[in-house]
């Protein structure tokens, strides 16, 4: 019972002690990984508590070989005496850790605010920088932005006095088809009337709200005296220049507003940069851009009833030729059947011998009387139809020069003779037909290869002249790719052109 005892005490005194260091070595391992930076204070708190732990282990060997027969009383004392000085071994270690993160707090919140306070100066220091560099680099622009405006301003006002005493050359033309590939196809000359109203409106408007003119003047009787001498100025050109406007020359007309634009605020500097805006300088353009659109129109609408006009001449010139060929092939058959019953007695009077000549006269007076009779027949079919009529393709070498062709129409019961028109006492040669095309519906036909040769025309500002620099080859591939079959003649005879210039050499050679 005794033994049992003592090994029961000895037993919860060992395990006392190494509850006791395995706490040592926990902390130990917490401190070590805290406190890298306290290295020195560190091993040597380690090496004390591995001098404790050898004293612990000694002690418990020597506890393990006491003797069986030591009193009880003294083992009891001896354990608790070993639990106490772990105890106070243990509160020694936690109050030194403590101690030791409390240092390093310190140290780091100290580090920190040094830290921050040199990020605090770094960024205002950068900031400072930042803000003078920013407003360095705006002062720098301003003054390269109003550098180029005064180029610019020069470079203006020297180009638009060259223009005014040279001239404004054709370098400033501009199609006036430019001006309408915006507008819709029933566009008239009356809607583009009303937008030129508008337009109007709108640069007056800028007149009584003070934005077509600037000027520096502080003083408000200074300021509106210079902004109306500018005024005056600009709009007497402009108004000038719009009473000039043609369906051909607005690319001239709108580079002497700018020019006006130019010269106006140059001279407007000497009254503390009295100036035209921008924005008056385009709403006047926009004003000469409406005119034109006017003019251009009414123009067009002008060559469309001139057009509908020779087109009813035309119809009206082939009625009357169908119909002499419906009254004459009508006379004709009417002539022809009364040779015929003519002939047909003489035969049935005649004799074996002369009826074969008298059969001879009958069958060619039936071959002519067939003749007429679809003379007949293809006039009054033409006269119905009103669609009906032939394209041509016609050339003039001695009067527009290689490659240039006209693609007309004409209803006429013989074409030809609308091409025996065109080469009248208006044009020094006659024409050369390429081809003559018969169509059910020609003026599709022609529409259709206007259209399609419509970057070919010579004269793109009146389409009704009809002629288009083109290879001949080029027309007769769109034909044949549409399926039309017709006769063609490639090379122009040009007969007259070429026999005047035989002529014209035999006489140089031999002037007498």
């Amino acid at each position: 019972m005794l033994e049992t005892l003592i090994f029961l005490l000895v037993a919860l005194a060992l395990a006392l002690i190494l509850i006791n260091s395995s706490a040592k070595a926990k902390h130990k391992k917490e401190l070590s990984s805290l406190l890298k930076h306290h290295s020195a204070e560190k091993n040597n708190l380690q090496s004390e508590i591995k001098s404790h732990e050898s004293t612990i282990t000694t002690q418990s060997r020597q506890l393990d070989e006491l003797s069986k027969y030591q009193h009880i009383v003294n083992i009891a004392a001896f354990a608790d005496g070993l639990k106490d000085q772990a105890n106070k071994e243990y509160a020694e270690v936690i109050t030194e850790v403590e101690q030791i993160k409390s240092i390093a707090r310190s140290d780091a919140k100290g580090i920190r605010e040094k830290a921050n306070t040199i990020l605090q100066n770094a960024n205002e220091q950068s900031g400072t920088i930042i803000a003078n560099a920013n407003a360095r680099a705006e002062e720098i622009a301003g003054e390269a932005l109003e550098a180029k405006r005064n180029a610019d301003h020069y470079d203006n006002t020297i180009k638009a006095m060259r223009n005014i005493i040279k001239g404004y050359g054709d370098e400033y033309l501009k199609p006036t088809h430019s001006l309408l590939d915006d507008l819709a196809e029933e566009y008239g000359h009356k809607e583009a009337g009303v937008e030129l109203k508008k337009a109007r409106e709108r640069s007056k408007f800028m007149v009584k709200n003070e934005s077509a003119a600037t000027c520096k003047y502080v003083e408000v009787h200074r300021r509106r005296t210079a902004v109306n001498f500018v005024m005056d100025a600009f709009n007497g050109k402009v108004d000038s220049i719009l009473g000039r406007v043609k369906h051909d020359n607005f690319g001239k007309l709108e580079q002497e507003i700018k020019d006006a634009y130019s010269i106006v605020n140059n001279n407007g500097k000497a009254f503390r940069d009295a100036i035209i805006t921008k924005e008056y300088l385009d709403a006047r353009i926009e004003e000469l851009h409406w005119v034109v659109r006017v003019i251009v129109l009414r123009e067009e609408e002008r060559e469309e009833q001139k057009r509908i006009k020779e087109a009813i001449r035309e119809e009206e010139r082939a009625r009357r030729e169908y119909e002499k060929a419906i009254r004459d092939a009508e006379k004709e058959e009417k002539m022809l059947q009364k040779a015929m019953e003519k002939v047909r007695k003489q035969f049935e009077d005649a004799s074996e011998q002369e009826k074969q000549k008298f059969q001879q006269q009958l069958d060619e007076l039936q071959s002519k009387y067939e003749e007429a009779e679809l003379k007949n027949q293809r006039a009054l079919s033409m006269a119905q139809q009103t669609k009906r009529g032939h394209v041509y393709i016609i050339s003039n070498i001695g009067s527009f020069g290689e490659d240039v062709f006209k693609i007309g129409l004409t209803r006429r019961l013989e074409p030809l003779d609308r091409v025996k028109e065109l080469g009248d006492a208006s044009v020094p040669f006659s024409f050369d037909v390429h081809a003559m095309i018969h169509s059910e519906d020609a003026p599709a036909l022609e529409k259709e290869l206007h259209r399609t040769f419509v970057d070919n025309q010579m004269n793109k500002v009146n389409a009704r002249k009809e002629f288009f620099q083109i290879n001949i080859s080029s027309i007769k591939a769109e034909i044949d790719k549409q399926g039309i079959e017709t006769k063609w003649t490639l090379k122009a005879e040009a007969a007259e052109y070429r026999e005047s210039l035989a002529m014209k050499s035999i006489t140089e050679v031999n002037p007498n």
